[in-house]
């Protein structure tokens, strides 16, 4: 998709989306059950969190129901918030002829199996005696 866009003889704008639109709790409910977790919600707002109902299989040994895994921080609110985010490719479908390759559940789970990997090594070099700091964001 980039390298159509930056075959075009003039600079355009194109949207690049699945034209599907999905919440925030769909996609966090999602990853939850490709770790064979079962989230509940509780609470509104800045108040609202994602408690570990149940776990099942062997991938996340480290979680047990009553865990708040999922917690709203308004730090990462944008400053114009806005209801509803759907983006339409209809454009880059037309002049570029590009249409989406995976599901937004297909990048899902490449994305939870990545960042499982990167835990199971964390979790390995860690049993092993080497404290590294897990990346996150400040």
């Amino acid at each position: 998709m980039q390298w159509m866009m930056l075959q075009q003889d003039e600079p355009e704008d194109f949207v690049i989306a699945t034209g599907q639109q999905y919440s925030v709790r769909e996609f966090i409910t999602w990853s939850a059950k490709e770790l064979g977790i079962e989230l509940r919600f509780e609470g509104e707002g800045v108040e609202e969190r994602g408690i570990v109902d149940a776990v099942s299989g062997d991938i996340a040994v480290s979680v047990k129901p009553g865990d708040v895994i999922v917690r709203v921080d308004p730090r990462y609110f944008r400053p114009a918030e806005v209801e509803t985010l759907l983006g339409d490719p209809s454009k880059a479908k037309e002049k570029l002829g590009w249409v989406p390759e995976i599901s937004a559940r297909e990048m899902r789970a490449e994305m939870v199996a990545s960042d499982l990997q990167t835990a199971r090594r964390h979790a390995l070099l860690k049993a092993h005696g080497l404290e590294l700091p897990v990346a996150m964001e400040n």
